[in-house]
């Protein structure tokens, strides 16, 4: 990555020094927590601060941060892991989101983070799909929604490129027992911006034990867990790339994620179907828990905007 020049101006946008970053940054550091050595709590403390101050001094990009780190990574390691957890990437989705207030742009669904275990590739369906191979028993979870801009129009032909954890918390790819693909897939979306899929309901997980990540939690204090969720991309030609996730409702964790990854707004209700007109309507003969979830793009000029740069998985 080439440094910008010596004495470029400080960006118009600047949010490191804000009362929710700099709360954000004590969290990061277990300054809140009684366990955990001081020391390295304090050193954390500056380095994350520096690094968020860096990104806003430098008007550091989404690209230009993960082309950064991948070079430290050297492509291996925990380093996606380090970046959630010392909260550099909701740093990363929190100034993108000021950008936009300063932009002029509202009205989108929030974004939240991408974490590093997306696979390229996975099967693309029309209008609807089953995510998981069947092999696994667990509540089954049905997740219907639309679509659409910023002005309440639906977007047809969108690609929802969603991915979730097993019931155990773990991943296909990067967990071998499980089928290529399993838990997920890209859906196109119908005329009306609608989508619908089947799948199980994920558990929430942590960071691999006895690993890098893990081992720097431990000395602030920090716990590595993450509450069940579900990945999302959303695109579409004409609009703006959209990373976010869904959190189930009622995990644990769910407002004491390691990553920092949960909004409000992106906890939608969670019932549970069991009247048999509407599970033989829904196409099952077991009750399941159904989730309606709608996404607002932003449009943007030319093609559509794409994801960020990050190295990710392919099968």
């Amino acid at each position: 990555m080439s440094p910008k020049p010596r004495g470029t101006p400080v960006s118009a946008v600047t949010i490191t020094n804000t009362a929710e970053i700099q709360a954000l940054l004590d969290k990061v550091a277990g300054l809140d927590q009684t366990a955990g050595n001081p020391r390295i709590k304090a050193i954390v403390r500056r380095l994350v601060e520096n690094i968020c101050q860096a990104i806003d001094d430098f008007d550091v990009n989404e690209s230009e941060f993960w082309l950064a780190l991948n070079f430290l990574q050297g492509g291996a390691g925990e380093l996606g892991l380090w970046a959630a957890g010392l909260g550099l990437e909701h740093f990363l989705d929190v100034r993108m989101d000021a950008i936009d207030v300063a932009d002029g742009i509202s009205g989108v669904t929030p974004r939240t983070i991408e974490g590093p275990l997306h696979v390229k590739g996975a099967p693309l369906s029309k209008r609807e799909a089953r995510l998981d191979d069947g092999t696994e028993s667990g509540d089954i979870l049905v997740m219907t929604g639309q679509v659409r801009d910023t002005e309440g129009r639906p977007v047809p032909g969108a690609i929802v490129d969603v991915w979730h954890a097993n019931t155990l918390g773990n991943y296909s790819h990067f967990d071998p027992s499980q089928s290529t693909f399993n838990n997920r897939g890209r859906i196109e979306t119908d005329g009306e911006g609608r989508y619908r899929f089947r799948s199980i309901v994920p558990s929430g997980y942590a960071c691999p034990p006895g690993g890098s990540t893990e081992r720097l939690l431990d000395q602030l204090g920090r716990h590595g867990r993450r509450p069940a969720h579900v990945h999302f991309f959303v695109t579409a030609p004409g609009f703006r790339h959209l990373t976010t996730q869904i959190n189930i409702d009622g995990d644990p964790y769910l407002h004491d994620d390691f990553a920092y990854a949960t909004r409000e707004e992106l906890i939608p209700a969670v019932t549970w179907i069991e009247n048999p007109a509407a599970i033989s309507a829904a196409g099952l003969d077991t009750p399941f828990k159904a989730i309606n979830f709608d996404f607002q793009i932003a449009a943007t000029a030319g093609e559509g905007e794409m994801a960020s740069d990050r190295p990710r998985a392919a099968a």
